[in-house]
């Protein structure tokens, strides 16, 4: 990656510009059994769609604060670079109550109501499915999300040194974010081309960190595992093989 790159976004648009092809999100949810593989080219797509969603169907911008209500999912992970696509600052498991917007996944939907700014919902179903019957007072992100642009611009610049996530009590820039994130890399030997398989959940930076930033910001990519539970030794043992994994956190 670039040492220029001080937003998670900068990754992002790194790791599209060396080599779009490449996977960078493998999916497993091993109580459904789904399983969903994204090229660079592909997230980032996924990325410019929701960001546009943020920006100008739900008028988000620099300063604003997300309440993000949703467990480790490849679409967490694209709301995650959305977010510091357009400068807000995203707080993990944070008080509705206290946000401009939430986003939220089937389960945490009551706790979701208390924000007075916009809502949004994942029913988190195969493929990106819909809700069967939309959740009243939320967007369903599975309906807006496709119809919007392919490309994204961003109406202000984002500023590396402004508010991006906060994890753990712990509120991170953009630029800090990204030096955290190449470090952890290190301390994992991650290099270009390393598979990393975790089953960490996101409600930690431990957890975000290996299933999301370390790999990008090392030019890698991540199979992430939810319910990784579910699995016996000798499924992972599999998986690890099929999926060429290099490192592993779980």
């Amino acid at each position: 990656m670039n040492a220029s790159d001080r937003t998670p976004a900068d990754l992002l648009r790194s790791a599209l510009a060396a080599d779009p092809a490449r996977p960078l999100v493998t999916f497993y949810d091993d109580a459904t059994g789904e399983r969903v593989e994204l090229s660079v080219a592909t997230f980032a797509n996924w990325v410019a769609k929701t960001a546009n969603l943020l920006q100008g169907d739900l008028a988000a911008g620099p300063g604003d604060r997300l309440a993000l209500l949703l467990p480790a999912h490849w679409q967490s992970a694209v709301l995650l670079l959305a977010c510091s696509s357009v400068g807000v600052s995203v707080e993990v498991g944070g008080d509705p109550a206290d946000a401009d917007l939430v986003v939220s996944g089937p389960d945490t939907l009551e706790e979701a109501r208390a924000c007075s700014g916009e809502r949004v919902a994942l029913a988190l179903r195969p493929l990106g499915g819909r809700f069967p019957q939309p959740p009243a007072g939320f967007v369903d992100y599975a309906v807006e999300v496709p119809g919007q642009g392919d490309r994204f611009a961003p109406y202000a610049p984002v500023d590396p040194s402004a508010p991006a996530l906060t994890v753990d009590g712990r509120e991170l820039t953009g630029a800090e974010l990204v030096e955290r994130a190449r470090a952890d890399a290190a301390d994992m030997g991650l290099a270009p081309g390393s598979r990393l398989l975790t089953g960490r959940g996101y409600d930690s930076w431990e957890g975000l960190s290996a299933g999301l930033y370390a790999p990008l910001a090392a030019g890698g990519s991540v199979v992430l595992c939810r319910n990784l539970g579910e699995l016996s030794q000798q499924g992972l043992e599999k998986r690890i093989e099929s999926e060429r994994v290099t490192n592993t956190a779980v």
